[in-house]
């Protein structure tokens, strides 16, 4: 069986490295707040290009704490996209506030910036923009909504670390400005912050949860922190009602030796992603019978998703899927079910048509940074077989 991802061959080149990182954390005995932990945040900041960057426990507990830093709390709605997991949405409901969807565009997966504009009412506090599958959002234009009426932006960069925001991959319109202001950042350093996960299957996993907070305001950073330690800047000194959530020093140990080989293994994946657009093209799979994902500068391609042209396939999705089990294929589905329709917000929301109908189309092929271009043909051949028969 070809699993949809693969941890073991980038795991075994620092393996001895990682042991010996993970050893000295033992030697030591310092689990919590240990010297890894700083260390990390450092050279984490430097990299994303943000002047602070701050270690906690999970990717969701980022969105939450970003939140809460930002003044989120009930009353208040903040627009985000319906295609994605639960925590982007999760995270703004649990501190009392309104989630408000905002459809995606037809191309990128992203949030449609012109859908946004459209759901802003004098309530609306913040967005967040999801860079779904590695590819960074329309953030030209995000920006310039977002200043334009005064709202706070924290993107949700669970599954892009180390993507780039490229104007020209989300056909950008804004103004050169902002257009020129952006161009070359990287993911969570173009927002007010920036929330990460390091769950395994990320661009950058550790061994285990793991989150990051990522900001270049000195203000909102302090009260990041804060809230990241039950609210105190000062042990047993809480000024805040906060929260436990704190990276682990065993897991910024991981992350500290897997940092400097990202930008390798982000190269991978795209080499990848452009070894299956040319192999699907020439089976004939595409464009009749499958639409491909861009092949557009700065995406790290987290995932590469796939959907099923309904009109011309004789199969469902699902049906798909399940016969690409059966040939040793397991693929993903990566989202079935649109936010604005998962029980916990059932009947609350308009019809969302775009995100339903990926919902209904979208699967992720097998990918990782040194997979083989045997897997890769073995994937396409069992694709073929299970559409055309």
């Amino acid at each position: 069986m070809i699993p949809p991802l693969d941890l073991a061959p980038e795991i075994d080149e620092i393996k001895f490295e990682i042991e010996k990182e993970i050893y000295r954390v033992l030697k030591e005995a310092r689990f919590i707040n240990g010297p890894e932990v700083r260390d990390f945040e450092r050279q984490v900041a430097s990299y994303l290009g943000v002047k602070h960057a701050i270690g906690v426990n999970s990717g969701t507990d980022a969105l939450v704490i970003s939140l809460r830093a930002l003044g989120i709390g009930p009353g208040d709605e903040v627009i985000t996209t319906p295609f994605s997991f639960f925590a982007s949405a999760e995270s703004v409901s649990v501190l009392g506030a309104e989630v408000v969807f905002a459809d995606v565009d037809e191309k990128t997966f992203n949030i449609d910036p012109a859908k946004v504009e459209a759901r802003i009412t004098p309530r609306t506090k913040a967005i967040i923009p999801v860079h779904l599958y590695g590819r960074p959002a329309n953030m030209g234009q995000i920006l310039e909504i977002a200043q334009k009426h005064k709202l706070a932006v924290l993107e949700d960069c669970a599954q892009s670390f180390g993507a780039t925001y490229q104007a020209q991959c989300a056909g950008c319109t804004c103004e050169a400005a902002t257009r020129e202001k952006a161009a070359g950042l990287k993911t969570g350093a173009l927002g007010d912050m920036g929330a990460f996960s390091f769950f395994p299957s990320k661009n950058l996993g550790a061994f285990g949860d793991g989150g990051l907070i990522t900001t270049n305001s000195d203000s909102l950073a302090a009260i990041a922190r804060k809230l990241h330690v039950h609210g105190a800047e000062k042990k047993y000194y809480n000024q805040l009602i906060g929260y436990n959530s704190r990276l682990d020093t065993i897991q910024a140990a991981v992350l500290n030796v897997k940092l400097p080989h990202v930008d390798r293994w982000n190269n991978g994946r795209r080499t990848a992603a452009q070894l299956y657009d040319m192999m699907l093209k020439q089976e004939g799979l595409s464009p009749e019978r499958l639409v491909l994902p861009e092949i557009v500068p700065g995406h790290v391609f987290h995932q590469y998703t796939v959907r099923l042209q309904k009109n011309s396939a004789r199969i469902t999705r699902d049906e798909l899927v399940a016969r690409l089990k059966v040939l040793g294929v397991n693929c993903m589905v990566y989202y079935p079910v649109p936010l604005h329709q998962l029980p916990v917000y059932s009947g609350q929301y308009p019809s969302m048509p775009v995100s339903e109908q990926f919902a209904s189309e979208v699967f992720s092929l097998p990918l990782w940074p040194l997979m083989t271009m045997n897997t890769q043909e073995q994937v396409v051949a069992a694709l073929k077989k299970a559409l055309l028969g």
